[in-house]
């Protein structure tokens, strides 16, 4: 049991985010008594079942440009890219040996992104995104023939069509930077706390520490919310309803295996993201033969018990199919799965909110190990009142009205053609009179209904709208009635004060 005592900042979360923001507070302020809690097993966490791909152009889509919001995270992303390899080496130098250098040697720069002769017309659209945002930004690249792809070998009929190589993207062995997080944690003298937040403790709208899962306090003059998708239970009685976007679960699983056969794939080997989810991906990882495949995605309101069997056929299938026939044969030696934290808007709640001392650092969806380096550097300067942030960040503050990039009724249409785009990928056959409009439309009408019952409709992000609130929704009304009564509570909330 921890006895009642004081810190001066708790972080809230073992995670990638949560552990880099103690350690570079740490750094900075080598005197503040931090303390960093949360369960060593990290169960259903998304840093435990990351690879983790370092991934900024990787991951532009057809939305990348289509709103400032989207912009300034893509902004985000590349400041990320350029400082990772610094970043890693001077964790290494933290964590010292051998876990530092461990760390390093896991580290394989250089990503192939490949479009395969199956992809749709959503990942065709997205290939063709990243493309043009390398060339706009001068990224290092190389458009190359897929032949020339080391340890692409994918079934005749999903052999791909173009391909980039770029350069400075690639992957790291996601369970060695934990490890170096830690160890550097340690040596800056940051207090583990190996338990459960159960309350953020506030009064006159001031953070004044947690309450443990053991009944035990912490006192705190700062705390930082980087518990992932568990973020919003916490501070569901400290902030006004509707005052910050509510945080959705983004489960994936992801496979770790030993390849049996000669040859494999030499760097990260990656599809453009998909309608209604992320890119196929396989990473070389460090050790004998050691592969990495990933990754499955689907969003729900509430907060799975686990994997489910479809996710892990498809994920199988998929992998073998268009990226390695030879994966067939490997074995499989862990089996991961964790919980994305995905805002309703699709965008991070990062920094401050109207509770004096309270910071969050979640809801980065797919981005937050590659961003892990550049949101912990914001938070630390915004813990240590080191300046004003740049502009950019302003678009993530966590008290905010869900953010739009697309009106309603383009929405309904994207989400209705992500929605007929993954019937297709996933053996949709219709007879040879038929086209997927009636998939389109089903989902097209159902979106409908929805939004024509929410009162104050928002226009979601189509994978969000697919995934957590028709498909996830399915015979089942709580999440439209959570999701109505989260709007209203938003539209309340931030609604312009009257003559304003």
């Amino acid at each position: 049991m921890v006895r009642e005592t004081s810190v001066d900042v708790a972080v809230v979360g073992t995670g990638v985010l949560g552990l880099a923001v103690a350690v570079e507070t740490a750094r900075r302020a080598p005197g503040l008594r931090i303390a960093v809690i949360g369960p060593p097993g990290r169960a259903g966490a998304a840093t435990a079942a990351a690879g983790a791909m370092l991934n900024c152009f990787g991951e532009v889509t057809r939305y990348t440009g289509w709103h400032p919001a989207a912009q300034a995270k893509f902004a985000l992303a590349r400041q990320a890219l350029d400082q990772w390899p610094r970043w890693l080496e001077q964790l290494a130098d933290d964590a010292g040996p051998p876990t530092g250098e461990t760390t390093l040697r896991s580290y394989v720069p250089g990503t192939f992104v490949v479009l395969g002769a199956g992809a749709g017309a959503m990942a065709a659209d997205n290939f063709a995104a990243l493309c043009r945002a390398v060339e706009e930004h001068g990224e290092p690249h190389d458009v190359i023939d897929p032949a020339d792809v080391p340890g692409l070998a994918p079934a005749p009929q999903a052999r791909p069509l173009r391909a980039v190589h770029l350069h400075r993207e690639g992957c790291v062995d996601a369970r060695a930077v934990l490890a170096a997080l830690e160890a550097a944690a340690c040596r800056h003298r940051v207090r583990m706390v190996p338990d459960t937040v159960s309350e953020v403790l506030v009064s006159a709208d001031t953070v004044r520490g947690v309450r443990l899962a053991d009944g035990s306090t912490l006192g705190a003059g700062a705390v930082v919310l980087a518990a992932g998708s568990r973020s919003s239970e916490l501070t569901a009685d400290v902030l006004p309803p509707g005052a910050v976007p509510p945080l959705l679960h983004g489960a994936g699983s992801a496979l770790l295996t030993r390849r049996t056969r000669p040859g494999g794939a030499r760097q990260t080997i990656r599809t453009p993201n998909r309608a209604a989810g992320c890119g196929l991906h396989l990473l070389p990882l460090p050790g004998t033969e050691r592969q990495y495949l990933g990754a499955t995605n689907f969003i729900t309101c509430w907060r799975p018990d686990g994997p489910v069997v479809g996710a892990a056929e498809i994920l199988i299938r998929s992998a073998r199919q268009e990226i390695d026939q030879a994966l067939a044969g490997s074995q499989l030696t862990a089996w991961m799965w964790g919980a994305r934290p995905v805002t309703l808007d699709g965008f991070p709640l990062i920094g401050p909110c109207p509770v004096a001392g309270l910071h969050f650092a979640t809801g980065t969806y797919r981005d937050g190990f590659h961003c892990a380096p550049v949101i912990a550097r914001h938070l630390a300067a915004r813990l240590l009142g080191l300046g004003p942030a740049d502009a950019d960040w302003a678009w993530f503050t966590p008290c905010r009205a869900p953010i739009e990039t697309m009106t309603v009724e383009q929405s309904l249409i994207e989400t209705a053609t992500h929605a007929a785009e993954t019937a297709r990928e996933h053996g949709l056959h219709l007879p040879f009179f038929l086209d997927d409009e009636p998939v389109a439309t089903y989902v097209r009408d159902r979106a409908r209904r929805l939004f024509d019952r929410l009162g104050h409709p928002v226009a979601l992000p189509p994978e969000i709208l697919l995934l957590a609130f028709i498909l996830a929704a399915h015979g089942n009304d709580h999440p439209a009635r959570w999701l109505a009564d989260h709007l209203h509570a938003a539209h309340t909330h931030h609604a312009p004060a009257p003559g304003a």
